[in-house]
């Protein structure tokens, strides 16, 4: 199924390594880059890693961010499928690419000023740890890389709902 070096990379343990993130370009994807690697708190790096990377798609119209975002959850069902298989988890901790492109969606939502963007990485990172219903519910029946995509999307959701309500707050005031 996988070839004999990937196996030898995860003979001793089923965490993620530099070997296994240049293994493969989907555990490079599937892994942030390396941000996934981090041993503490790999999906906060992982979501980092997303606002530099939205950043460079400011300039777009709305349209074309969310079908580059579209386009990169697609992908993510693959990478995080062939990741987690890998390392014999389905959402690894370390998989954090679902974290990357979620983050890029409630950016798409969010004003331009760094301090919206930190209320959006609050909330995100929020929903994403917190798993409020459905997303635990999703978390724990879907296995596979639309499972670990699926989930982070409900939780950019949730993320995208609240900060909608506090511009609606601040607006009204």
């Amino acid at each position: 199924m996988y070839p004999k070096r990937v196996l030898i990379i995860l003979a001793n343990s089923n965490q993620p390594s530099f070997k296994l993130l240049v293994a493969h370009p989907a555990h490079f994807f599937a892994l942030g880059f390396g941000s996934g690697l981090v041993p503490k708190a790999p999906g906060t790096f992982g979501t980092l890693i997303g606002l530099p990377l939205f950043w460079l798609m400011l300039d777009l119209t709305f349209a074309t961010q969310l079908t580059i975002i579209l386009s990169l959850f697609l992908l993510g069902i693959y990478c995080c499928d062939k990741t987690g298989k890998a390392l014999g988890v389905s959402d690894h901790g370390g998989i954090v690419w679902d974290e990357i492109v979620a983050i890029m969606l409630v950016l798409t939502f969010t004003p331009n000023q760094w301090i919206w963007w930190l209320i959006a990485f609050v909330l995100f990172r929020l929903f994403d740890i917190w798993k409020p219903y459905p997303i635990r519910q999703f978390d724990a029946k879907l296995k596979s890389g639309f499972g670990v995509m699926f989930d982070d999307l409900l939780a950019a959701i949730y993320a995208i709902v609240s900060l909608k309500l506090l511009l609606w707050i601040k607006f009204i005031r």
